[in-house]
């Protein structure tokens, strides 16, 4: 549970001071996992996985799934997208990507003790809603064939959802599959955004699908938002940023844009000389956390803001809040069980990733194999700073004596080296610190990336900038 201190920095809205953001704003990870992808191998495959698997059903609880579905199909590109995707209207090619997900699934469902209940179910893509109704039902069948699924009101079932290419019924649909949560792209409804994006999508296209979720009962809808795009300017966003708080969604989410066209080719397609300066793209960040902190919303951290009784929020407040690669969760105690081209997933104290390309991901099931190409099993150094940093991340602070009684350690000793990290940014007044606590202060809290990098071991001697995006 928060201190007081603590609760009072969480309701707050942090505090955004634009020179101060400038000077730290450098690349690093997002830590929707630690250690981050960059360290996967390929020594840990197939029989790794099917071992971590093996272990975790032998634990004296074992913890419950989340499975995470990657849907890769899209219809049209979307020039900023970073995410493992293939341009097509062919439905024919969803089918064969269908019948090697149903292999998939009967390959690995099996492994799983059949005790342990879906609580989170998330797809993710691409565009899920590539899938008609018919064939997102058989998906669905499979699943809950195969696996258990929960039957408790507080199971999360999401999905992302196109507007373009969704409407009034389709929503209805997925909430008779048993969707509950709705994911809604939406980046910027400023014209001259949208026309260099190649993403010309209407309020009024994301309004029927918000409020046909309201409709079926959906007990959350999130909104997500970009800034730092090509042709974004103050008038331009603030102008979507009150048609989207119009629109009242339960959570809102303001990504900054990471322009790496060296490593993602659609991005190619945008101007650079079209996006907004440095001053500009704080300026943007800065517009949102004002017109959001102001509609009621609660800065969660990382990009993220919630309404005060949204479950995000609760669970912060309690201290119960997780972060896992769906970013923050109320279940980020799960195992996540990755499925689909490019799908990770988290299984005790493992992670693995599926193949990236088609071509990869078929040829491995087709021959009767689990299609994992890399991850990595976490030692004990590892787990102790996960769980350090997924507690700045969630919590902004960390109880350095439980903390060391948890894992056998003396904190000030055991990161000794991390403190002396730590001394610039307690300067600035980002963290503080004394003989029983670390707390990230309102001026630290959007720069949480900055202060868990401070902690990342695979950080001494990697150059990262041309790797993760900016933190900022």
């Amino acid at each position: 549970m928060p201190t007081l201190g603590a609760m009072k920095n969480l309701v707050a809205p942090p505090e955004f001071d634009p020179a101060l953001v400038a000077r730290y704003d450098v690349a690093g990870p997002r830590y929707t996992s630690y250690p981050t992808v960059p360290q996967f191998t390929a020594e840990f495959g197939e029989a790794q996985l099917r071992a971590a698997i093996g272990a975790s059903n032998e634990e004296p609880i074992p913890r419950p799934l989340s499975l995470y579905v990657h849907m890769p199909f899209c219809m049209s590109p979307c020039f900023y997208c970073g995410c493992n995707r293939v341009i097509t209207r062919d439905m024919a090619k969803a089918d064969q990507y269908l019948e090697r997900l149903d292999r998939e699934i009967e390959l690995l469902a099996p492994l799983f003790d059949r005790d342990r209940p879906v609580q989170q179910l998330h797809f993710g893509g691409g565009t899920p809603n590539f899938l008609d109704l018919p064939r997102m039902r058989e998906l669905m069948g499979s699943l809950a064939w195969h696996f258990s699924f929960s039957q408790e009101a507080e199971r999360e079932y999401g999905i992302e959802i196109d507007p373009r290419f969704a409407d009034a019924a389709y929503v209805e649909g997925l909430a008779e599959l048993g969707f509950n949560r709705l994911s809604v792209g939406v980046q910027d409804f400023d014209p001259p955004v949208q026309q260099a994006i190649n993403r010309i999508q209407s309020v009024e296209q994301t309004r029927e699908v918000i409020e046909a979720a309201r409709a079926a009962s959906f007990g959350s809808v999130s909104v997500d938002l970009i800034y730092g795009l090509p042709l974004q300017n103050l008038e331009g966003f603030t102008r979507t940023l009150d048609q989207v708080i119009a629109l009242a969604p339960d959570r809102v989410a303001v990504y900054g844009y990471a322009h790496l066209p060296q490593i993602f080719k659609p991005q190619r397609q945008i101007d650079a000389a079209q996006l907004p300066d440095a001053a500009t793209r704080l300026a943007l960040f800065g517009r949102a956390l004002e017109r959001l902190c102001a509609a009621g919303y609660v800065y969660i951290g990382m990009d993220h803001f919630a309404r005060f009784d949204d479950e995000l929020a609760v669970a912060q407040r309690a201290g119960t809040l997780q972060r896992n690669f769906q970013g923050y969760s109320t279940h980020g105690d799960c195992d996540i069980v990755g499925l689909g081209a490019s799908a990770i997933g988290r299984v005790g104290d493992s992670y693995s990733q599926n193949a990236r390309d088609l071509i990869g991901y078929y040829a491995a099931l087709d021959a009767g194999h689990l299609p994992i190409v890399r991850g990595m099993q976490l030692d004990e150094d590892d787990l102790v700073r996960r769980e350090l940093i997924g507690e700045l991340m969630c919590h902004g602070a960390v109880d350095k004596r439980a903390f060391g009684e948890r894992h056998h350690l003396m904190f000030d000793v055991y990161f000794a080296r991390e403190r002396q990290r730590l001394l610039p940014l307690l300067a600035d007044g980002l963290v503080e610190e004394d003989a029983h606590r670390l707390q990230v202060t309102s001026r630290g809290r959007l720069l949480l990336r900055i202060i868990a990098m401070c902690f990342d071991a695979y950080l001494d001697d990697e150059a990262h900038a041309g790797r993760y995006s900016r933190v900022i």
